[in-house]
């Protein structure tokens, strides 16, 4: 592709042109010479450099002014294949048209620009001459065309404009009032004005962003298995949505927990650089992956931002851009100092990760939060009372009496010698995995199961309580080591003594849920393994005096007891043997010594229930002190070179940074000559289908000269002048002329630019994968608009649901089914079939480059899929009562059909109509498809048919 853009460019030049380095020279030099003559220190060859103008002089490679006595030329041009440059085996070779480039370039004086995306945008002067005075988009545009010899094309019909900036903006089409309305009064500003203030804006505006993050729902290796994100995509949509500047979107999203004061709203925010996708396969290893997220954090960080290709420093000097491995591994420093481990959670967010409340809980959140605390301070508040009304009680505690909340099983006492255990029927006990198991020990070893409900299996499914070197150690398992917790006391148990000892859990599956009491008093506990993601409830029978049916134990175990809840502090004492207090609130205490307690547990046990329902999200997080970060030698996680600090790539001479705040505030400050470019760029793509730069994710070396750098520079600086407002810009984009051309074009111009590189004419290209959907949808009137929420299941093809293993329970009913595609649950391994069809990434590395394709499985998705079945069903039905086809037609492309198109659909339905009168079974088959079925008739299949004609149409997958 490089090499046809250099011969593009080299041909553009007339013998009077004069050669400039970035434009002409540089794409040829990079994609044949760079590799071996490049940046790469490691891989240079003939210790010779041609990115730099001292290199290139070295030993008279390039003569300025003197072609005929550069090496360069004499190598480049040589008859013997063995002194021919590049080498015969590399495969390259120079075009007649790029040597010359490279001679007149030498005899004009071989000038060495620094790269032009490396140079901070000046705003340009814009051009003078015919078409001037006008916007200044158009007179860039136009200055280019005169110069090809090219006129711009007439304005777009109005309906047309209509659809294609409703479109461009909202991601759906126009109703026809809308369209109404706009040809009544011509007041296209307004127009665009009430588009960009409508909240589909912030939806259409999101899906390119979330494609960006990489945003999913699921952590995308092996089982696949669910996370739980959308808070931030609703962020996103809410930020657009206001029109948020994007220098704070930028430092919101990469730093915003660094932020003095952070709101809950700028921690979430932080979730952009968390999308990555996550390992929780049991046997990796943890150091691995740490160093591969911070390495994706990286990447996506420098292709959004910046539209570098910085991964490719990760294991050498980069072979084309001046950035180093160095380089690299300071950012890197800046993207892995997060508390996180390297293996994921299997299921459910994986920490650093923050409870996330939407705004309609927040509220309830808060009072939850605020009738706590008033009954903790009310606790505390009466604990003098309590206690000097427990000292002056002189009464007995009962010799039987103990803690029976939630009590479900408890046994006297057993006395084991090493080779007998005791099972129990007992039932589950464990609700929602959270218990107590308690017991009075005296061990003669130091070794052995206490208590347990697990398997004998190598997955030891359940839970143990068991000593193990004198320690008492918990383990919870699904299956061990891949999907469980294990802690053990850092206090011995001393043996032949009688030691109390209780263990609680509440059901969190993290090992910060796992508590264990000795005597009474909390013990402090190891972490030997942390990586529960599920239930521990097991099937087996409670066995007492083994862990399974082995590790059997030695000694006496008295008073087992087991509660279906997590006992208090208090409670754990009283069943340790100290039940006074707990006797004296519980039996004799005045009522409200006694109710305060009550509400405690009844304040917490609804603030438990109630967080269960608020989401969480997965964010940045600084470490309290930083983990070091070294070179890594290869790219390999375990051969550490030299140590690095944060920093920016010394080519843009930035200062020091020291955080990842001090990083995004340079990112979008006047320094950095790449933000506002590389942002300017990915709105003009979306809007004409491809960039000024045609490689949107890279503006290095080997990525594409401007067509037409002036205007990308303008765009550029009026961004930032605006204060970063990107709705501005897209207004000024969408009112320009250039715009709303017409993209009706003459063979000729076809001929000339058939990729509409020079914007001769108006843009015109396949739409989106979700506009493709979501145009169909509200059409239809099937489309379901709120904003936000958790992500939604349409309709999967048959048995796909059943083969995407965790997270795969198959489609919604109802409103899930007609939400917007940018709320669909995206399965990385399983991405949605009638999204990948029209070319929708997979979601599993960043994308920001728009790709498209035509094939046939985009016409048998839009005839067969139940989205568009469904969809044409209820389009058939407006047809049918609203209007006739006629009506249709102009629900889907915002126009009336003409006199020949007209006949065409009149044509199909009378022949759809005779063959279902005729095949009553097919109408009942076409009108049962869908969770909304239709009675059948054979009217409304006929109708249904001509609606899958339309949904068909290239005008209407095309924006025009």
């Amino acid at each position: 592709m490089f090499l046809s853009l250099a011969l593009a460019a080299t041909a553009a030049l007339s013998p009077t042109d004069r050669v400039d380095y970035n434009r002409d020279v540089r794409p040829i030099l990079s994609d044949l010479c760079f590799h071996c003559h490049g940046p790469d220190e490691e891989q240079r060859k003939a210790s010779l450099r041609l990115d730099t103008q001292a290199g290139a002089a070295k030993d008279g490679v390039v003569v300025a002014g003197k072609p005929d006595e550069s090496d360069l030329i004499a190598r480049i041009t040589a008859a013997d294949p063995d002194d021919r440059m590049p080498p015969a085996d590399s495969g390259r070779r120079l075009s007649p048209a790029q040597i010359e480039t490279l001679r007149r370039w030498i005899a004009q004086g071989a000038t060495f620009d620094p790269h032009w995306a490396f140079v901070p945008p000046v705003r340009p002067p814009l051009p003078e001459g015919e078409g001037a005075p006008g916007a200044p988009i158009d007179r860039f545009v136009r200055a280019r065309l005169q110069h090809e010899g090219l006129t711009p094309s007439p304005a777009a019909r109005p309906e047309s404009l209509l659809r294609r900036v409703t479109l461009d903006l909202t991601g759906v089409p126009p109703t026809p009032a809308e369209l109404r309305a706009f040809v009544a009064d011509r007041d296209y500003g307004k127009a665009v004005d009430r588009l960009l203030a409508s909240p589909r804006y912030g939806e259409r505006m999101a899906i390119r962003w979330l494609e960006a993050a990489r945003y999913a729902d699921t952590n995308g290796y092996q089982g696949d298995g669910e996370r739980v994100m959308w808070r931030w995509r609703d962020w996103v949509i809410d930020a657009f949505n206001g029109n948020m500047p994007f220098d704070r979107f930028t430092i919101e999203q990469l730093a915003g927990d660094l932020l003095p004061g952070a709101t809950l709203d700028q921690r979430i925010a932080t979730a952009f650089n968390r999308n990555h996708r996550g390992n929780s396969e049991g046997g990796i290893v943890p150091e691995e992956y740490l160093a591969e997220y911070a390495v994706d954090r990286v990447e996506t960080t420098s292709v959004v931002w910046m539209g570098l290709t910085m991964g490719c420093a990760r294991c050498h000097d980069h072979k084309f851009d001046p950035l180093s491995q160095r380089d690299f591994y300071g950012m890197f420093a800046l993207f892995g100092n997060l508390p996180e481990h390297g293996k994921a959670r299997k299921i459910g967010n994986s920490a650093p990760f923050l409870l996330s409340p939407t705004p309609a809980q927040v509220g309830k959140l808060a009072q939850l939060d605020a009738a706590l605390g008033n009954a903790e301070e009310e606790v505390a508040r009466l604990a003098p009372v309590l206690e000097a009304a427990e000292r002056a009680w002189t009464g007995d505690v009962p010799a039987h009496w103990n803690v029976e909340r939630g009590l479900a099983l408890r046994v006297p006492s057993e006395t084991f010698d090493g080779t007998r255990f005791v099972e129990s029927d007992i039932g589950t006990f464990e609700e929602k995995s959270r218990f107590t198991a308690a017991m009075r020990v005296t061990s003669q070893t130091a070794t052995g199961g206490l208590v347990s409900r697990m398997d004998d299996d190598g997955d030891h499914e359940g839970w143990s309580v068991r000593l193990a070197g004198g320690h008492v150690e918990v383990g919870l398992s699904k299956r061990w080591l891949d999907d469980s917790i294990r802690v053990h006391t850092r206090q011995r148990v001393l043996l032949g003594r009688p030691t109390h000892v209780a263990v609680t859990y509440d059901g969190s599956q993290s090992a910060a849920g796992v508590r264990v009491y000795l005597d009474g008093v909390p013990a402090e506990l190891v972490v030997e393994y942390d990586g529960l993601n599920n239930d521990v409830t097991s099937g087996e029978r409670l066995r007492i005096g083994a862990r399974g049916t082995g590790d059997r134990f030695k000694g006496r175990i008295e008073d087992v007891r087991l509660h279906g809840v997590v006992l208090d502090p208090d409670e754990v004492v009283a069943v340790a043997g100290k039940p006074r207090r707990a006797y004296f609130l519980a039996q004799v205490a005045a009522e409200e010594l006694r109710a305060a307690p009550a509400r405690l547990h009844s304040a917490r046990a609804e603030r438990q229930a109630f967080v269960a329902t608020v989401p969480t999200t997965m964010v940045m997080q600084e470490l309290a002190e930083r983990r070091p970060t070294y070179l890594l030698i290869r790219g390999e996680y375990d051969k550490h070179g030299p140590r690095v600090d944060p920093a920016v790539p010394g080519v843009f001479g930035a200062p020091p940074v020291r955080s990842r705040l001090e990083f995004a505030r340079w990112l979008v400050s006047p320094q950095n000559p790449l933000t506002a470019r590389v942002l300017s760029n990915r709105l003009w793509q979306m809007l004409f289908g491809q960039g000024l730069v045609r490689t949107v994710d890279d503006f290095g070396s080997q990525g594409e000269w401007p067509t037409h750098p002036e205007l990308l520079d303008w765009l550029a600086s009026e961004l930032v002048a605006s204060g970063w407002d990107v709705k501005a810009l897209l207004r000024t984009i969408v009112t320009s002329a250039t715009y709303r051309q017409s993209s009706n074009a003459p063979a000729a111009l076809l001929e000339r630019d058939p990729e509409n590189r020079l914007l001769a004419r108006g843009p015109r290209f396949r739409l989106p994968a979700e506009m493709v959907r979501d145009q169909a949808l509200a059409a239809s009137g099937l489309l379901v608009e709120r904003l936000g929420g958790p992500s939604v299941r349409p309709y999967l093809p048959d048995g796909l649901g059943k083969d995407m293993g965790q997270g795969g329970r198959g489609a919604d009913k109802g409103d899930g089914l007609y939400r917007r595609s940018l709320y669909t649950f995206w399965k990385r391994t399983v991405a949605p079939p009638n999204m990948t069809v029209f070319d929708a990434p997979t979601r599993e590395t960043c994308s920001v480059r728009t790709n498209r394709t035509n094939t046939p499985l985009q016409a048998l998705t839009l005839l067969n899929d139940p989205t568009f079945v469904e969809a044409a069903r209820l389009l058939g039905e407006r047809m049918m009562n609203e209007g006739g086809v006629g009506h249709g037609f102009r629900l889907v492309l915002g126009r009336e059909p003409r006199a020949a198109e007209l006949a065409v659909l009149r044509s199909q339905q009378r022949a759809h109509l005779g063959h279902y009168r005729r095949h009553p079974a097919d109408a009942r088959a076409l009108l049962s498809v869908g969770d909304k079925p239709s009675r059948p008739s054979a009217d409304l299949a006929a109708y249904t048919q001509v609606a899958l004609l339309i949904l068909n149409l290239d005008e209407t997958v095309t924006k025009e």
